[in-house]
């Protein structure tokens, strides 16, 4: 049976704002900052431990996500490391990250699982988009999105439900629509 509440375990304001336009009214989200230790491994391994920890920690039904950068020049990395190359680097300074490489291509992924609880195995869903890593354009106020380029316009530059419509995370996020609404029927 489809929760109609969700505890969405996240500190990020922009993508609290994203999850809830793409959701809508499907679900109703609360949001709970945990500070989660994060494995090693694929994004899939990552997202499905720390959904655990969160379903232990909140003693609920949680829903978490990762997003992950790959690069193909650098055999899909940084991948799910991509956040601690973007606190060092910044926006404006990830795309020199491939200079070396003629290949620029990059694949955003988002990975969104949920638990119902405590020993509860996580579901996964996952969206996938295409495109290239390019110098910074547009603002610079949500992750890599001005550096990530899909078919000639950065995601910075796209207007909010364009770029949903389109995003790794409104990919992953239309599956868990699906998802929660045939668990509904």
């Amino acid at each position: 049976m489809a929760p109609r509440e969700l505890n969405f375990i996240t500190g990020n304001k922009n993508k609290l704002a994203e999850v809830k336009a793409i959701l809508g009214e499907t679900v109703e989200l609360k949001t709970q900052p945990l500070d989660l230790v994060e494995i090693q491994g694929t994004v899939e391994e990552v997202t499905v431990d720390k959904c655990k920890r969160a379903a232990d920690a909140v003693g609920g039904p949680v829903l978490v996500e990762d997003t992950c950068l790959c690069f193909k020049a650098m055999k899909d990395l940084p991948g799910p490391y991509i956040k601690w190359f973007m606190l060092a680097l910044g926006p404006q300074d990830l795309h020199k990250m491939l200079d070396g490489f003629e290949d620029k291509s990059a694949q955003a992924v988002c990975t969104f699982a949920y638990s119902e609880g405590p020993g509860h195995e996580p579901i996964v869903f996952q969206g996938r988009t295409d495109g290239k890593l390019v110098p910074s354009r547009g603002p610079t106020v949500f992750g890599w999105d001005s550096t990530f380029e899909y078919e000639g316009k950065t995601y910075a530059e796209m207007d909010k439900s364009e770029k949903n419509k389109i995003s790794h995370r409104g990919k992953a996020l239309e599956k868990l629509k699906e998802w929660l609404n045939a668990e509904v029927a």
